[in-house]
């Protein structure tokens, strides 16, 4: 295992960190697992022949992966999208002409509300918004695991390069940002609505780059799957965290919910509904080399319209009144 973290290490490039969690970690690790082990058994061809057909499609995460709509629209998701359930809410024409940034809040631990609307057909996406085609970002490093690759980029269309989505001629392309990213994880639990966005601009830089239009997203009851170990800022545990993370590229909230068969203790999440609201898009004037204040300025409106979504529909999916959104 430790062998393993170094070799996530080794490949993480030095780059702003996209947002990960630990299922997607744990899955990873199998794979590299499967793909080395495989070498030491006589189905060793396997690795050797999936080894030449990676360095021919080493490219293709890179321009949006290739979808296999026979995956993406999977029983398998519209069953785990009816465990919570979830719903994708519509409150605003999407213009199929046109690239967009997606700010999908909170991250959760699971983040099962951004990759059950935008990585597969389980809620609708494609008849709630036709003409539009969703990715969702993710770390370089995902994209050189062996296997796991290749479900990111062929069957969920998850991507790392932004600009290329975004540059894509006619439009058409949602991309969406799971804007407070790993961090953000360790704050996720039940009743809180805290969001790790303050100082989070590099997605409004690159909607102002590209000139696509910014959407807000929040997604109401994503912080209410897990329970998680009491973590407060300066103490011994969340210090240890933030140090995985600088090493891992990781967060590692100690989450705990419900068993298969017991509701008292377990791994599996809480069967709570999960209602992802997508907002109206807020028009973006394009700039190739856009200064500070302007960054600071669409940062603000940003925020404002994120409240406004959260204040206009919190009292529809049992948020109290009294309770609002808190920037970190």
């Amino acid at each position: 295992m430790i062998l393993l973290n170094k070799f996530f290490h080794l490949l993480t490039p030095a780059k702003p960190r996209l947002p990960i969690d630990c299922p997607v970690f744990i899955s990873a690790q199998c794979c590299i697992v499967l793909f080395i082990g495989l070498f030491f058994t006589r189905f060793w061809l396997i690795s050797v022949l999936y080894a030449t057909w990676w360095l021919l499609d080493w490219d293709t995460p890179s321009k949006g992966g290739r979808r296999i709509h026979c995956i993406r629209n999977s029983i398998i998701w519209r069953h785990m999208k009816n465990y919570f359930p979830v719903t994708l809410v519509k409150t605003a024409e999407l213009d199929p002409s046109k690239n967009y940034v997606v700010g999908f809040h909170p991250h959760g631990v699971l983040v099962a509300g951004a990759f059950l609307n935008f990585c597969t057909e389980a809620t609708g996406f494609s008849q709630l918004f036709p003409g539009l085609t969703p990715h969702m970002m993710m770390l370089t490093l995902w994209f050189r695991v062996p296997f796991f690759r290749d479900y990111l980029s062929h069957a969920c269309s998850i991507s790392y390069s932004a600009s290329y989505v975004l540059r894509r001629w006619g439009g058409g392309n949602v991309l969406a940002i799971a804007v407070g990213g790993a961090q953000e994880a360790l704050d996720a639990r039940p009743g809180t609505f805290t969001l790790l966005l303050k100082n989070r601009k590099g997605f409004i830089r690159l909607a102002m780059e590209h000139g696509a239009p910014l959407v807000p997203v929040f997604s109401f009851g994503e912080n209410e799957l897990f329970d998680q170990v009491n973590n407060p800022e300066g103490s011994w545990l969340r210090r240890t965290q933030h140090c995985l993370q600088q090493i891992m590229g990781i967060s590692l909230p100690l989450f705990h919910a419900r068993g298969m068969f017991q509701y008292s203790f377990g791994l599996l999440p809480y069967r709570w509904p999960i209602f992802t609201v997508v907002g109206k898009p807020i028009k973006v004037e394009k700039k190739h080399n856009p200064s500070q204040e302007e960054v600071d300025r669409l940062h603000q409106t940003y925020i404002e319209e994120l409240c406004k979504l959260f204040e206009e529909h919190k009292t529809k999916y049992n948020v109290p009144e009294d309770r609002h959104l808190e920037f970190i």
